[in-house]
């Protein structure tokens, strides 16, 4: 399905998005990922006979004395202590608050080399089971409204450690994205946005990049980058740590699929894994999903400056190029 150059409405968020297709002939279009330095596996603090190297674990996954999953407070963390979320005026523009906050790391594997796409679905079961209780251990934090659960895959994603692993930054406010997303939620007329989603396109079939009983893959309509995934569970739910082993197990198998079928068709590209719950307490419809978002072009002055995306690859080709892209 060709797409010509045209402007694209992201629901959830109310942004503009242009498709520019033509953009796409550039010479280098997209950037390789580079190696992160120092990545020797000896020297690694995440890798096992080095756990001295980091502190104490809050929580370890495993059996018989081996860890498969440690979690870790974060050695530089963005959110740290208890202090109370007060806000100070200082003078008429200058506003701040205490950055209390939890900022922790899960270790994926104690696998090297083994991203999320790479490892057993056993271990996928289980990474997806700890970012859910670690995210319960949140919500009975007091003073925080809202955990992020990232994964940063590449030296351009942010990643500055290569053994893969996962962030968990539970905060005492709820971030702008996550705002402007309840708005889109709030906004849509139609019932819930996400399974309004799934019912359209599954009549359009044009790009969804697979599906199964529990969450489908989709390049999603609005995608401001260049083959951006959208993993939707098909159960509607406000909140990942509230859905059951079984569909965790599904839905973690997706975002595996979703991985490999990128690697499969770019080769080792960076990437931002972004996972989307409704804040602890929140009221009104949300619908869990989480975010997959390559990253193969740069922000320049016009993204920037007016917040717009360009997309040089419609999602309509991602989506037929990525479903050709089988994960196996």
């Amino acid at each position: 399905m060709t797409t010509s150059n045209q402007l694209r409405l992201d629901p959830l968020t109310g942004r503009w998005i242009a498709v520019s297709t033509s953009r796409a002939n550039r010479p280098t279009a997209f950037t390789p990922r580079m190696k992160i330095t120092n990545s020797d596996s000896a020297t690694c603090p995440f890798c096992p006979g080095n756990e001295e190297e980091t502190p104490a674990a809050l929580e370890t996954y495993g059996a018989n004395g081996k860890w498969l999953i440690r979690v870790l407070p974060n050695l530089y963390p963005a959110f740290d202590g208890d202090e109370p979320f007060i806000v100070s005026h200082l003078g008429p523009v200058f506003t701040e608050a205490p950055s209390s906050g939890i900022h922790e790391v899960l270790i994926l594997s104690p696998s090297h080399a083994e991203d999320f796409g790479q490892i057993s679905d056993e271990q996928c079961s289980l990474v997806m089971s700890a970012i859910r209780d670690r995210t319960e251990e949140h919500c009975t934090t007091p003073g925080l409204r809202y955990t992020q659960a990232i994964i940063n895959h590449g030296r351009e994603a942010g990643a500055s450690i290569e053994h893969p692993h996962a962030q968990l930054l539970g905060i005492p406010f709820v971030p702008r994205e996550l705002a402007d997303e309840q708005a889109g939620f709030a906004r849509f007329a139609g019932g819930c946005l996400l399974c309004t989603t799934l019912d359209a396109e599954n009549r359009a079939k044009h790009r969804i990049v697979s599906s199964n009983e529990y969450s489908a893959v989709i390049s999603p309509y609005w995608a401001g980058h260049p083959y951006e995934m959208l993993i939707i569970p098909k159960k509607h739910g406000q909140h990942m740590h509230k859905s059951n082993q079984v569909s965790l197990y599904e839905i973690g198998l997706s975002i595996k699929d979703a991985i490999l079928r990128l690697i499969n068709l770019l080769g080792d590209v960076s990437y931002n894994l972004v996972f989307h719950s409704a804040p602890y307490r929140a009221s009104g419809t949300y619908h869990w999903h989480i975010h997959l978002i390559p990253k193969l072009t740069t922000r320049a002055g016009f993204e920037l400056g007016t917040g717009v995306m360009i997309n040089i690859v419609s999602p309509e080709s991602a989506a037929e190029q990525l479903r050709e892209a089988k994960s196996q």
